[in-house]
């Protein structure tokens, strides 16, 4: 395990599933993850997902997001690409709506980046969100993510298009911040 302030990072367990699946197919947060048609994910999807987690994966690491005052499971993070050459590792995170706004996600995202940097020896790990992701930009940049570049009117939701942002934050800007 992983630990920040507010949160510990650790590994997933069967009996996250159940909330995993109810947080990623809330409207709420289910708008901000995937650029495809917001389907419904079913459950049988999220158990596939589950069994295809290992630690043994040297290019995915998914870890479960669990409150420390209280061991609740709230959300997850995790290395989602790794591009090992080029030393850049891409970060994804989620956490139930009923966490929001509550520094749990800032908190897991320097754990994250900590256990990049430290544990992987990693040089970037950058992030794609959403434009009307105001929140989630916010947090990114208290980690100390910065906005590199702009995809215009890549995603369509809601109606109209939005820009993707790509965010990053190199090793040598973490230790500064750290």
């Amino acid at each position: 395990m992983f630990y920040g302030n507010f949160v510990r990072l650790r590994e997933y367990h069967k009996d996250d599933l159940s909330l995993t699946w109810e947080y990623v197919n809330d409207w709420d947060v289910k708008k901000y993850l995937d650029p495809g048609v917001p389907f419904p994910w079913k459950f049988e999807e999220e158990e596939k997902w589950y069994q295809e987690l290992s630690a043994k994966n040297p290019e995915r690491y998914s870890f479960a997001i669990e409150r420390i005052s209280d061991g609740q499971y709230i959300g997850g993070c995790g290395v989602n690409n790794l591009d090992w050459k080029n030393s850049v590792a891409t970060v994804g995170i989620f956490l139930g709506k009923p966490f929001l706004s509550q520094g749990y996600g800032t908190d897991a995202m320097r754990v994250l980046v900590n256990f990049i940097f430290l544990e992987m020896n990693i040089h970037k790990t950058m992030l794609h969100v959403y434009a009307f992701n105001d929140r989630a930009i916010k947090s990114y940049q208290k980690v100390g993510f910065k906005i590199e570049g702009t995809l215009r009117s890549q995603v369509f939701r809601e109606g109209k298009y939005h820009d993707e942002i790509i965010m990053g934050i190199l090793k040598e800007e973490w230790r500064m911040s750290s």
